[in-house]
């Protein structure tokens, strides 16, 4: 009698996954079992079936928790939570329950310290829970740090000082740098080197922008002025006038650039060619400060002035084609 060997190849037939929209996505950030592609199997040589263990527990197990058990996050970047939202999570969780477990870290003493889950903590204290479900990971304090930012950036509910503090604080306490930060959190170090701009900004200025009168593209403009000491008084006119981005820009260049006061006609200058003075006001315009250009015959020169080292950064990457 012949004996046919058959051969089954057992593969893993999912589709891959589909790349999350910021960098790794929170999932890369966690440990945890990774899937495995099995080798051909001969069925002739296959030992008898035996009977299957019991399935060890996931290490994503759900677990309830009670919150007075769990510790603040040491590394949220959210300083504000509108309570209209956190009482509209609690009625539903009151209701449904939390949907979505949180994600928490083994702390000292028993306890646990929160790594992903501030409103939905926050809501079921509300809702007056004693307890949570939660899956327990075992994560550094750079992972956590990393993966409480991914998550806020994910949700985009933060506003742009939080998010600049956020990218400051891995910076500080981790000692990483733009890009590696940029590569982290999945946005360009040019995003990360901009957010991070907004820190030097006066606190007139910060109060502004928590209270949300002013945002990041009108909070990028004021960075601009050659003057910095008047960066508060445009801020506070901005938010008086309730001037848009457009408006702000063109009332940052004029301050920038005066128009200059009329002067008896100086026989000895040379006339400015029309398009050349076209061409110093478009760049002056692009380039949020001063340019002087020096055309004679075809050949000549372009000067662009600058008032500190953030305004120096801020032109070579207009120049590079990198600006935002």
């Amino acid at each position: 009698m012949t004996t046919v060997t058959e051969k089954t190849n057992i593969t893993d037939k999912s589709a891959p996954e589909k790349r999350r929209a910021l960098g790794r996505g929170l999932e890369s950030l966690l440990p945890g079992p990774r899937a495995v592609t099995l080798p051909s199997v001969n069925a002739s040589v296959m030992p008898p079936p035996v009977e299957k263990a019991p399935a060890q527990a996931s290490v994503d197990e759900v677990r309830e928790i009670p919150l007075d058990l769990i510790d603040d996050n040491p590394h949220q970047t959210r300083y504000s939570f509108d309570e209209a939202t956190l009482r509209e999570l609690a009625e539903s969780i009151s209701a449904n329950g939390v949907v979505q477990p949180i994600v928490v870290r083994p702390g000292a003493n028993n306890r646990f310290v929160l790594v992903l889950g501030e409103r939905r903590c926050r809501a079921s204290r509300l809702a007056g829970k004693h307890q949570i479900p939660a899956i327990v990971r075992t994560v550094s304090e750079q992972q956590a740090a990393e993966m409480t930012v991914v998550e806020n950036l994910q949700r985009r509910d933060l506003n742009c000082v939080e998010q600049a503090n956020a990218f400051a604080r891995l910076s500080r306490e981790f000692g990483l740098t733009q890009e590696q930060i940029g590569k982290r959190t999945g946005v360009s170090r040019e995003t990360v080197s901009n957010y991070m701009r907004l820190l030097k900004l006066p606190e007139a200025v910060m109060k502004h922008l928590h209270e949300g009168s002013l945002g990041f593209s009108e909070a990028r403009v004021l960075l601009t002025l050659l003057d910095l000491s008047l960066i508060p008084k445009i801020a506070d006119e901005a938010v008086k006038k309730h001037l848009s981005v457009q408006q702000l820009e063109d009332l940052v260049f004029t301050t920038n650039v005066p128009v200059p006061k009329p002067t008896p006609v100086d026989q000895r200058a040379r006339p400015m060619d029309p398009n050349v003075r076209a061409a110093q006001m478009d760049l002056e315009r692009v380039l949020g400060t001063r340019v002087r250009i020096r055309d004679r015959k075809g050949k000549g020169k372009i000067v662009i002035e600058y008032g500190s080292l953030e305004d120096f950064d801020r032109v070579l990457e207009l120049l590079a084609g990198k600006g935002n």
